[in-house]
């Protein structure tokens, strides 16, 4: 008896998914809830289980492949003595991956039968409205011919050049950890996987194709700035006070105390900026051109990661203090860093914040975080002369970059907005005042 496993429906929308991994191999033998792959969503890369235990025999696609939601992922044969769940199939004429096979996969949505009854789906599926799409996984049955690894663990393997095969696990189970594979790196373990100098001649042009979360940013990218009319605007501010301030306290802070950038007095800015411009703090449905404004603020943190840029989301930042804050920021961003983040810590922002910290620059112009109407940024501080009653001083200065929708926000709502942001970070004592 064979049974036909479709890709779940992992939320929000989501129509198509890149197979970014296989956990699995035909004619591996898997028991349920066992890790299968790694899809890439356009939030985060996803865990998917198996939904039956039994033997493979087809793969929907190859790695780095697309498919959309509803086709076929893989085919098991599920053992003689196994009930018949939904969604058992006759054998194809045609599966999509034979064992014998030794070509990429061609994908098999259009062999399976037409309005086929729902299977009963892996841990990812029977999600509410507001999902977490990442499955709960059991401990893999070890099979000698893969490797048990995080997907984090497994990128950091592909860019240090390492087979995780060489790599000893510690654990009772198989499963190479982060511990085992820095004390392989260690101990000069990644000399022996990199590749020869020799390999690339002189000259040659090397053709990377976009795959994972780097195909999902580019797409995004190009989305939101052909659909939606930017514009950006900059405004200089004097953050002599603030940056004393700040100075301070991180001195007077008491030991494991998160440090205090310009990040959460941002955000402390916005929270009270915001009221005045609930337009600005919202999020627009383009298909029902319905503006869906916020009360709270719920800041996404643009995350520079091995991945590419990533923006986990600091929630419910009225009822929160810097120092608190500080640390949210903190632990937001070095999840998503650490490919740690679930899919839920990655939506649901009202508003983005951004900062290139010393590499800022002078002004940027940042693009939207989709379907938001307003994004917000810090460029780097510096001294510089400036002129204050009459008088030629030297003040600390940094400049606020900030895009709007234009659809949405007018040039003057959003000029407005920055400037209220900056009297308050010029004056920092009136943002914890109610």
């Amino acid at each position: 008896m064979e049974y036909s496993f479709k890709l779940p429906d992992l939320g929000e929308g989501i129509v198509e998914s890149e197979l970014v991994e296989w956990h699995v191999a035909v004619g591996d033998e898997v028991a349920e809830d066992d890790l299968i792959a790694d899809v890439q969503t356009d939030k985060a890369v996803v865990e998917v289980t198996a939904p039956v235990s039994g033997r493979v025999i087809a793969l929907g696609c190859a790695a780095g492949e697309v498919l959309n939601v509803g086709a076929e992922l893989l085919r098991f044969e599920l053992p003689a003595d196994a009930q018949p769940p939904s969604g058992a199939v006759a054998p194809p004429p045609a599966p999509a991956v034979a064992a014998s096979t030794a070509t990429a996969p061609e994908p098999a949505a259009e062999s399976a039968p037409a309005a086929e009854p729902k299977p009963r789906q892996a841990a990812v599926q029977g999600l509410p409205t507001d999902p977490e799409p990442v499955a709960a996984v059991s401990t893999p049955v070890a099979r000698s011919s893969r490797v048990l690894a995080s997907p984090s663990l497994r990128r950091k393997a592909r860019e240090a050049g390492i087979d995780l095969a060489d790599v000893p696990a510690a654990r009772a189970d198989g499963r190479v950890t982060l511990a085992d594979f820095e004390r392989f790196q260690a101990a000069g373990g990644v000399l022996a996987a990199l590749p020869a100098a020799s390999a690339r001649a002189s000259g040659t042009v090397e053709a990377i194709k976009l795959a994972g979360a780097r195909r999902v940013i580019a797409r995004r990218m190009q989305a939101t700035k052909r659909d939606i009319p930017h514009y950006s605007y900059v405004d200089e501010v004097d953050v002599t006070e603030l940056e004393a301030l700040r100075v301070e306290l991180n001195a007077r802070a008491e030991p494991g105390a998160p440090k205090l950038t310009l990040l959460p007095f941002l955000i402390r800015a916005l929270v009270r900026a915001l009221p005045e411009f609930p337009h600005c703090n919202a999020q627009f449905d383009e298909a029902t051109e319905t503006l869906h404004q916020f009360v709270d603020v719920h800041a996404g943190i643009a995350t520079m990661t091995p991945q590419g840029l990533m923006v986990p989301v600091v929630r419910s930042c009225a009822s929160k203090g810097v120092w608190q804050l500080a640390a949210e920021i903190a632990a937001a961003a070095e999840r998503a860093r650490g490919g740690k983040a679930k899919a839920a810590e990655l939506r649901g922002s009202t508003i983005t914040v951004t900062s290139l910290g010393a590499l800022g620059g002078i002004a940027s112009t940042p693009v939207l975080n989709a379907p938001e109407t307003a994004i917000i940024g810090v460029n780097k501080m510096q001294q510089r002369p400036v002129v204050v009653d009459g008088q030629v001083v030297v003040r600390t200065m940094m400049n606020l970059s900030a895009s709007f929708d234009h659809r949405i926000v007018d040039g003057y709502d959003g000029a407005s907005l920055v400037q209220a942001v900056r009297r308050l970070l010029q004056r920092p004592a009136a943002m914890f005042v109610f």
